[in-house]
């Protein structure tokens, strides 16, 4: 037997307390999927003197979840709009839990590497389902731009939550403790989650394209780790090599979704009236945010001499302003704010964020976590509304989809931001170091930092102080950039949305599931 009717609320129906349950309870995976991008920050030590690996599998340990996320995301989420956004979901959180099991206990560094990278395909699941299943639940915009809303708060307070928690866990546990804080969430989802979440997907989704898998994933890992890797290695050929073959990739892979009959992300997304201003406005907020962070961590601990569990508290005091952005601006727009302003307001407050970033000295604790909360409550804004507006664009059969391309491109601006704003300070503090320093010293306020403890005390401060002052002068120059980047993000958001009234799209229904796996 089998029910006629989808899962989902009606069209414009208001949700009730069943959805915003369901709500909380997708918020766990989130936040943990969120948590893991940063959650290895004070567990490395430990796992260096357990594991003893080498320098090249210390890099994989923390790189490799990242770029498994980010290089399926376009997959799963396609996968997800075609086999249902529940399944998908509890079948990441299935692959999550297991995998936290394997990293908890790993006893090698190839088995880390190997969990950590199973924990980057669950969260390439989690992700786009998640928002998938937020467009399903809630169809009334009001209430839909609400939930947007809270789902970038926790996305983005993740990530800074990540890295106190793994401090915590491993003063007072061993590092796997880190891992296996995600089980009893993922055990929650798994339990309440058949109970409480609506399942929905394209009834008529056309064949999966196999080929544009393994396209997308040549388009985004090259691309990804050239990016990440600039900052800190510099312009070496093999990274500007890595990059071309991503972009070359990438022209395939688009050739691909223009021609297949079945594509695995449909041209048909960018049709809709503000999806595309969507997307690109998305990827500069996230090349807004990473590219701060970038700074604002190193400052906090290489300037200001904390040590990285004091910087990582301190790090959580900006986050305060994103739990406030995000309903303010939803709220805006409900009482009749048209969005374009709203965005537009939220790049111009970011840009000020940066503004204050670049007045900072060396000694400027408070201006600094100043700069870092406007900055983010900005961001948060305008990416809480260009969620909402790309996808109330698209139909719901493609929601999975049009979530994964967004996150896909939130991957992508955070790795540029880290890229192009780590250059500019990179290059002004080469500029403002003194010329006669050691090689390792003019490389890096690390660098330099680690030479001055090996030199007599006048000479040695008289070297560190001079790389914060150059390392100060990177930060300010990259803000200022920033800055300009974002006055120029709020212009193109008010030519590009200010025509732009978000309308339903006449969507397709969802398809049925059999009775018996509903309640």
């Amino acid at each position: 037997m089998t029910n006629s009717t989808s899962t989902s609320p009606a069209p414009g129906a208001r949700a009730g307390r069943r959805e915003w349950t369901a709500l909380g309870v997708l918020m766990l995976p989130l936040l943990l999927v969120s948590m893991d991008v940063s959650v290895l920050y004070f567990a490395i030590p430990s796992i260096s003197a357990d594991l003893e690996p080498s320098g090249t599998q210390q890099l994989w340990i923390f790189d490799i979840y990242a770029f498994v996320l980010a290089g399926l995301l376009m997959t799963m989420g396609s996968l997800g709009d075609r086999i249902g956004r529940r399944k998908l979901l509890l079948f990441g959180a299935a692959a999550f839990g297991t995998a936290s099991v394997l990293a908890a206990y790993a006893n090698s560094p190839e088995t880390l590497i190997a969990a950590r990278a199973l924990l980057g395909i669950g969260g390439a699941t989690l992700m786009p389902s998640t928002m998938a299943i937020i467009r399903t639940m809630f169809t009334d915009p009001g209430q839909r731009v609400k939930a947007i809303g809270l789902w970038s708060g926790v996305m983005t307070g993740g990530i800074a939550l990540g890295s106190v928690m793994s401090g915590v866990l491993v003063e007072y546990f061993w590092w796997g403790s880190v891992f296996l804080v995600n089980l009893p969430a993922m055990v929650l989802l798994l339990v309440l989650g058949p109970i409480l979440l609506p399942e929905s997907r394209n009834p008529e989704p056309g064949r999966f394209d196999f080929l544009s898998v393994p396209l997308s994933m040549a388009a985004v890992l090259p691309v990804i780790y050239g990016v990440k890797e600039i900052p800190s290695e510099g312009w070496k050929p093999v990274y500007v090599v890595s990059i071309n073959v991503g972009l070359l990739f990438a022209a395939l892979f688009v050739h691909r979704q223009r021609t297949a009959e079945s594509p695995l992300i449909s041209p048909a997304l960018f049709r809709g009236r503000g999806f595309a201003p969507a997307v690109v406005l998305n990827l500069i907020s996230s090349f807004a945010m990473m590219g701060s962070a970038y700074f604002t961590t190193q400052y906090l601990q290489s300037v200001l001499g904390m040590s990285s569990m004091k910087a990582a508290l301190w790090g959580l005091l900006p986050t305060v302003l994103v739990g406030v952005a995000a309903p303010v601006a939803a709220q805006l727009v409900q009482k009749g704010v048209h969005r374009a302003h709203v965005v537009t307001g939220g790049f111009v407050v970011a840009a000020c964020g940066y503004g204050l970033l670049a007045l900072a000295g060396t000694d400027s604790l408070w201006l600094v976590l100043a700069g870092a909360g406007v900055l983010a409550a900005g961001i948060v804004s305008v990416m809480s509304q260009m969620m909402d507006l790309a996808l109330g664009t698209v139909p719901i059969g493609n929601a999975g989809s049009a979530s994964a391309l967004l996150e896909t491109g939130a991957e992508f601006g955070g790795a540029l931001g880290m890229a192009v704003l780590g250059s500019i300070g990179t290059a002004v503090y080469h500029h403002e170091i003194p010329s006669g320093v050691p090689a390792a010293a003019h490389e890096t306020l690390g660098g330099a930092l680690a030479v001055a403890g090996q030199l007599p005390d006048r000479t040695g401060d008289a070297l560190a102080t001079a790389a914060r002052d150059a390392f100060t002068s990177g930060m300010n120059a990259a803000a200022i950039a920033g800055a300009i980047l974002l006055l120029a993000a709020a212009g193109l958001a008010t030519a590009t949305l200010r025509k732009v009234h978000v309308r339903e799209p006449e969507s397709e229904p969802t398809a049925p599931e059999p009775a018996e796996a509903l309640v």
